[in-house]
């Protein structure tokens, strides 16, 4: 009798426990998804918003808008539903693209809407999706792009989050021209402090296949890979990458293989995050067009103090081959943009060959290629015994092994 007398508060406690764990379950989930949308708006890259929110202790709901700063290129609508346990909170929900139809014949075709379902812990704050990406086709003028669909995978939380995306093949055709490409391999991770005052982010992306084809030319590649590495520190802004060229060919021979690698460093860091505050801050003003003489004024020092470390590109690695041609390129370099008197320089008006010219005189640097195939030193105007190619660049001017550019040379530059 007195063990069927503690049945009832026992039970009252478990059920009091399950309403208490289930609505600090849907708290949690509501203050996870609010500092995810504030830190991507603080991101300084897109313009987000929430609409038809409706916060439930079982169940919530609503609709994530996301958008560029600047233009009306794409709208993506994010709809979601979320269903709330003690432990974690399910979610699912479509993706709705939107893209300005400027003509008739611009738009999207699809089968069905994309879909993805996620789970998320609320008490250690990690999420788990995936998209599924069914057929589409978009089509613009004479132009198509077609995806034959692909999966979507993103693991994480605030602070670092991890993607893999494969996507099967995928074809673009723009008149007689035709692209395709797949299938194709992403994987990515993206660790970073609060505020996004410190980043890292790599990426490596995989093609397994390539094939162009044109009445001017045609070829096909396969095992392409491109690894690529940005830091953000307290100093300067770093980007590494890697090209692997596993074979191009045309016909039945091999056009090119092998490798490339360089690195881009000393770009500003405050600066940098600078620039993208005054972005972030003149999307909300209102401010859309490139042309905006105000724009242009609060922009501009901005960008001047990006270069004022004196960027530097490196090409760490250069060793590519074509048995078909018989030549082979196995080199490294260096170019510096001298940083001196910033104040001289309109980086808004590069559009402009007065500009352009006034950058290219900043520009240092030096290549070395070895060993130089015969048919370019007899290109060149070089003696057929010439074993290495020097090109220097001083004040934006190229010289070969000390001699001007070949006059055919100089017209391309």
């Amino acid at each position: 009798m007195r063990k069927e007398r503690l049945i009832v508060p026992v039970l009252a406690v478990l059920a009091l426990a399950w309403a208490v764990a289930q609505t600090l379950a849907g708290l949690l989930f509501e203050r996870e998804l609010t500092r995810v949308v504030a830190e991507l708006r603080q991101g300084g890259e897109l313009s987000l918003r929430r609409s038809n929110v409706e916060r439930g202790w079982l169940t919530s709901h609503g609709v994530i808008h996301l958008a560029p700063l600047f233009g009306n290129a794409w709208h993506l609508d994010l709809v979601y539903r979320a269903r709330h346990g003690v432990l974690e909170t399910r979610l699912d929900g479509t993706l709705r693209p939107h893209t300005p139809e400027i003509e008739p014949d611009h738009g999207a075709v699809s089968a069905t809407p994309p879909r993805w379902d996620a789970h998320f812990r609320p008490y250690s704050s990690t999420l788990d999706a995936t998209l599924e990406l069914a057929p589409v086709v978009f089509r613009q003028q004479d132009r198509t792009l077609t995806l034959q669909g692909g999966r979507v995978a993103v693991h994480g939380d605030v602070g670092d989050w991890r993607l893999r995306a494969r996507l099967a093949e995928l074809h673009l055709d723009d008149g007689e021209s035709r692209l395709s490409a797949g299938p194709l391999v992403l994987e990515s991770r993206f660790a970073y402090t609060r505020d996004v005052f410190h980043f890292n982010q790599h990426d490596h992306l995989r093609i397994q296949n390539l094939a162009w084809r044109s009445p001017e030319l045609a070829f096909d590649a396969e095992q392409l890979g491109l690894t690529a590495r940005t830091v953000l520190d307290a100093e300067e802004l770093r980007l590494k990458a890697r090209l692997d060229v596993g074979e191009v060919l045309s016909g039945d021979e091999v056009l090119l293989t092998g490798e490339l690698a360089g690195e881009l460093s000393r770009l500003d860091a405050d600066a940098l995050r600078a620039l993208a505050a005054r972005l972030h801050y003149e999307a909300l003003r209102g401010h859309a067009a490139a042309d905006d003489p105000s724009l242009s004024e609060a922009l501009t020092p901005a960008l001047r103090a990006l270069l004022a470390d004196s960027p530097r590109l490196d090409i760490l690695e250069a060793d590519l081959e074509s048995p078909m041609l018989g030549l082979s390129l196995d080199g490294e370099g260096v170019l510096v943009f001298d940083a001196r008197d910033l104040d001289a320089l309109e980086p808004l008006a590069l559009d402009t060959e007065a500009e352009r010219a006034a950058w290219r005189e900043r520009l240092d640097g030096d290549f070395l290629w070895q060993p130089l195939p015969p048919v370019i030193a007899l290109g060149l105007g070089l003696p057929l015994d010439t074993r290495e190619l020097q090109i220097d660049v001083v004040g934006g001017k190229v010289r070969i092994n000390g001699r001007p550019l070949p006059p055919v040379l100089e017209r391309w530059r």
